[in-house]
């Protein structure tokens, strides 16, 4: 009796071992490379390289009357160039993004009603299949808390969670018709302001994945210059500062899974002007607010030689001081791109976000960035 027993126990450690590993294999996908492009800006997406990404978010569609629809003239044929590149890579998603900084204003009304959540979600559904998206992402800018001429509530925290569960109730049944997983993501803030008007660690379960923006830890509101996007904190930071490590331990915190987690990381700069000229502009007052500027505009102000580049260790983050200008630059290069891609590996994250693909029109930023993350 006592050998049949050892015998079935060892039957069973093999057969969990066996288990395990097929497990592993499982969770072993693919990092995303998820690529943002703006149908906005003055670019043609058909020169994407969508051999590249994994995923495009087309940004943005506006809320009006409580339905999700595009506003520019240009969308539609920017949105059929974009799903024609599905022809180079069969297996790239695209989805259009809803909302961003300027069309968050509505995002309140739309969650805050039974009836309205349900009217947004089936809005959501119609818009994605009449240009055959592969799901929504939600960039809601930001739920109870102030933004861009923004309504918002108290009650944005629960209502968030329950808009998203509506639309991935519509998403599921389209799916069951079409024999397709429809994809639902959303963009979040890298504050713990974010955190705290929310609730991610339901929300999360209706959800694909996050993109979380670890960019624009100062920006356009700031008389202050600063690291927009540093990796670590900085042993320079004289006032309460923010960095990519900051923001995805709050989500994990907050009870997301790492491998839902998607690191957001900017094409693009900030830059102060008339800064007080100590310390080569880091961290000091200036004059006017950190605007964005492309990456691609930064190369080209380089050329000037009147920057003098400089790097932070302890934030792992680049700067440019142009002491006869008084002008500061927070920018990302290759080096931050590749240390980010470094970091999403090593604590098992899903994957980087991007914005925005037409702000590094060399792919510079973004050559750097799908050779990190396949290595």
């Amino acid at each position: 009796m006592r050998s049949s027993v050892l015998f079935l126990l060892a039957l069973i450690c093999f057969a969990c071992s066996k288990t395990e590993k097929k497990t592993e294999v499982l969770d072993n996908k693919p990092l995303k490379v998820i690529g943002y492009v703006a149908g906005y800006e003055d670019f043609d997406p058909s020169k994407v390289d969508a051999a590249k990404l994994t995923h495009i978010n087309y940004a943005f569609a506006n809320i009006v009357d409580g339905n999700v629809q595009f506003e520019l003239d240009v969308d539609s044929v920017k949105i059929a160039s974009l799903i024609a590149l599905k022809k180079t890579n069969p297996n790239l998603k695209v989805l259009y993004s809803v909302g961003g900084w300027v069309w968050s204003d509505k995002f309140s009304h739309v969650a805050a009603f039974d009836t309205s959540r349900k009217k947004f979600a089936n809005s959501c559904i119609e818009l994605m299949k009449k240009h055959g998206f592969d799901g929504v992402d939600l960039d809601w800018e930001y739920p109870g808390q102030r933004a861009e001429d923004n309504a918002f509530r108290p009650s944005d925290k629960e209502n968030f969670t329950l808009l998203l569960g509506e639309i991935r109730r519509a998403l599921e049944a389209q799916g069951e018709k079409d024999n397709t997983h429809y994809l639902l993501t959303i963009a979040t803030g890298a504050d713990q302001a974010y955190i705290d008007h929310t609730d991610l660690g339901k929300a999360h379960e209706y959800l694909d994945f996050i993109n979380v923006m670890c960019y624009d830890f100062y920006h356009g509101w700031f008389f202050q210059t600063g690291h927009h996007a540093n990796l670590y904190p900085s042993n320079k930071e004289k006032f309460e500062g923010n960095s990519g490590q900051q923001a995805i331990a709050r989500h994990l915190e907050a009870g997301v899974p790492a491998s839902k987690l998607i690191m957001g990381v900017p094409f693009y700069g900030r830059q102060w002007e008339k800064v007080i000229p100590q310390h080569d502009g880091l961290y000091q007052s200036a004059m006017s607010t950190g605007i964005i500027v492309p990456y691609w505009d930064i190369v080209e102000k380089l050329k000037s030689g009147n920057y003098k580049k400089l790097y932070d260790e302890s934030a792992k983050a680049s700067y440019l001081w142009n002491e006869q200008d008084s002008t500061f630059i927070s920018w990302e290069t290759p080096k931050e791109i590749d240390l980010k891609a470094k970091f999403i590996k090593e604590n098992g994250l899903g994957g980087a976000m991007f914005w925005e693909y037409s702000l590094d029109k060399d792919q510079e930023l973004l050559n750097t960035l799908y050779k990190s993350i396949q290595e």
